[in-house]
């Protein structure tokens, strides 16, 4: 599905992956793609409550972040035209960046008590923008990562985008305590700012091969490079199965908490604080068990444990409302959740071909995300119906076709971990 390949090569260290200065910038870069999205989330939120606007507009303004979705459409740009002097990566991360701070400046001077207008435009400029970076950024991280390097590039990545996630809205709140609004999103984009300071250090991935030649061959090239080759169907509906059940799992999280009988409040932490924990915790530990184990035997390892976590969602409405297995159950399936996000993530990478990263990557990131998209209704069909022990049954039997994919496709598998 890439056409850039070779032999199998020995693995290095777990200590050398660990301690190579390149998970570093993987971090440092994952915060910088997880810092402009709760702007226009969380902190726009609260700016928006503080001046009375309505639940129903602050609903409407969710609509902005569309772009996400969508950003497979200029992806394409992204490979084929580098900006001068500063490389095809490096440039546009550096262009994104600078331009990000600059829209998060130009929202700081917006007034919504008077008109939502430039308060929308703001917005939709700053996710935008969000979403580009984005594209170069895990195309950077899987031009520059060796298969061995996959798995704790990712646990970085994630690490860093976690930790920019929850630090961005709580300055941003603090500081709009104290001295409003305009100079906490100021501040904000003044560590923006900062983030552009990393990637001008960045080095531009070594080219293995040359960029497309014009954009047509950017948008057909890609395409017949990963759906021309032998399998390439049964991979991509691979990428789309594997967090299935998962997916499941989580789309009525809160309503099955409320039902158990747990308080919004409590909600709120074990979200706040056993769901992120738990989450960097099993990125950490997948990132590295990756480099152990290899891409196919961590996709089956990983894959059976997510599956398997499920059932203490079982566990927990047979039993009710119950301290100790809610704490379990929350803390095993964000686990798991999180180390099987590392291996499907680690195969999306090795699905790229350097020439075409952004586009095909962030093409895949849009295939993994459907069944999220897509199990709302089925989902509450299930749990009103059947009821929530089913429901979780039900989530644990949707883990198992993405393991029998990936058993069946395990030779593929294991050329993709050595191939570059």
């Amino acid at each position: 599905m890439h056409s850039d390949s070779g032999a199998a090569v020995e693995r290095p260290s777990l200590r050398k992956v660990l301690a190579s200065p390149k998970m570093l910038l993987m971090m440092a870069l994952g915060a910088a793609s997880g810092f402009p999205n709760q702007v226009t989330e969380s902190a726009l939120q609260a700016w928006l409550k503080d001046v009375h606007v309505s639940n129903a507009q602050i609903g409407i303004f969710s609509y902005v972040a569309i772009p996400y979705l969508l950003k497979f459409l200029w992806a394409p740009l992204v490979d084929r035209y580098a900006l001068p002097g500063l490389g095809r990566r490096r440039g546009w991360m550096l262009l994104s960046q600078v331009l990000l701070a600059v829209a998060i400046a130009v929202l700081a001077f917006q007034d919504p008590a008077s008109s939502l207008v430039g308060i929308s435009a703001c917005a939709l400029g700053i996710v935008f923008l969000s979403a580009t970076q984005d594209i170069v950024i895990d195309a950077y991280r899987t031009d520059v990562a060796t298969p061995a390097e996959r798995g704790p590039a990712v646990t970085a990545s994630t690490v860093g985008y976690r930790s920019a996630a929850y630090i961005a809205p709580a300055i941003a709140l603090v500081t709009a305590d104290y001295a409003g609004w305009r100079p906490a999103l100021l501040v904000l984009a003044a560590m923006m700012a900062l983030f552009a300071v990393v990637t001008v250090f960045a080095k531009e991935p070594e080219r293995r091969s040359p960029s497309p030649a014009t954009l047509r061959e950017s948008i057909v090239e890609p395409l017949r490079t990963m759906l021309g080759t032998p399998g390439a169907a049964s991979l991509l509906a691979l990428v789309m199965l594997f967090k299935l059940g998962d997916a499941f799992s989580l789309k009525l999280f809160t309503p099955f908490m409320m039902d158990v009988g747990f308080s919004k409040t409590e909600i709120g932490v074990v979200i706040k604080i056993i769901w992120v924990a738990a989450a960097v915790g099993g990125s950490i530990l997948g990132g590295v068990w990756m480099v152990r184990l290899g891409l196919l035997r961590a996709m089956l390892t990983f894959g059976v444990m997510q599956a398997l976590s499920n059932l203490a969602y079982f566990a927990l409405a047979v039993a009710g409302k119950n301290y100790p297995v809610m704490y379990l159950a929350v803390t095993v399936e964000h686990l798991t959740h999180a180390m099987g996000n590392v291996a499907v993530v680690a195969l999306m990478m090795s699905l790229c071909d350097t020439r075409f990263s952004a586009f095909q990557y962030a093409l895949l990131s849009t295939l993994s995300q459907l069944p999220r998209y897509g199990l709302g209704w089925p989902a509450g069909w299930v749990a009103d119906h059947a009821g929530w022990p089913s429901y979780y049954v039900v989530s644990f039997l949707l883990g198992v076709p993405g393991l029998l994919a990936v058993w069946l496709l395990r030779d593929r598998i294991r050329t993709l971990d050595v191939s570059r």
